[in-house]
Parts: C-alpha cells; structure tokens; sequence
C-alpha cells in the first residue's frame, strides 16, 4: 500500500498540459505523488508535447491520452484542472477528493500562428517551465 498522495491532473483533451504534469510530477515528486493525467475528451498526445519534455530529459512518449472513466486508479486525493473548460466541466469525484484549479495557457491555441516549429515550441517550453514551477511547490500547495 502506497503512503504516496494520489493526484489527477486533468484537462480537455489530455494532449498536452495534463501530460506534460503526469510526467513532470513522477520525475520530480515521484516519492511523495502518484500521479495520474486524463482528460473530459481524447485528442491524442501532442507530439511538441513530447519534444519539450524531452529536451529535459522526460519521456511522455509512451504516454497515451484517455478520459477520467478509462483509468483503473479511481480514489484521488486531488484532481489539479490545469484548463478552464475542465475546471467547469469537471466530472464527480468522491467527497473525500479535494478539486484544485490551476490553469495554464494552452500551448497549441498559443502556436497555431507560429511561423515555424522553433516558434511554436516556444509557447511549449514557457508553459511546461510554469507546470514545472507548479510542480515543484507539491504537495504543499494543495492544501492551500
């Protein structure tokens, strides 16, 4: 039995943020959090997703995106909505599981006008450089 906190990290469309969090959280905080990500939809894993995370040496690539109902984890201490829209359309979750916002920009709105790949992955390094900030202040701040 794991003495770990269990948190969910949830967005849209589990793509992007809520696995660039699953994947930072179990690098940095795997000691003390269990992480998990899922989404309200599927969109597929966002492949400059991927590449940020990557050049600091995290592999998400075998991650894969999935809804709330697909994982087998259902007791969470926290589910962190890192989007608005699952903030608002957040699912049920047992009394016993506290729901934390904590929004961050979304790096595909952010890139769609980039004029290469190298501008693009800007927006993605800022916003994972956030999540990590975010990161890095757990558990303490999920209380709070």
């Amino acid at each position: 039995m794991s003495d770990r906190i269990k948190v969910l990290f949830l967005c849209t469309g589990n793509s992007c943020r809520s696995q660039m969090a699953e994947g930072l959280c179990k690098s940095l905080r795997g000691d003390l959090i269990e992480s998990y990500s899922a989404g309200i939809v599927k969109h597929g894993l966002n492949r400059l997703a991927v590449k940020v995370m990557q050049e600091i040496g995290i592999d998400i690539s075998r991650h894969f995106s999935k809804t709330v109902d697909e994982l087998d984890e259902k007791n969470y201490d926290y589910v962190v909505t890192v989007c608005d829209n699952a903030h608002e359309t957040c699912p049920y979750f047992p009394a016993k599981t506290s729901i934390i916002h904590r929004g961050f920009d979304d790096p595909p709105r952010l890139a769609e006008n980039a004029a290469t790949e190298e501008e693009a992955l800007a927006h993605y390094r800022r916003v994972m450089d956030e999540i990590r900030d975010f990161i890095a202040l757990l558990p303490g701040v999920l209380g709070s």
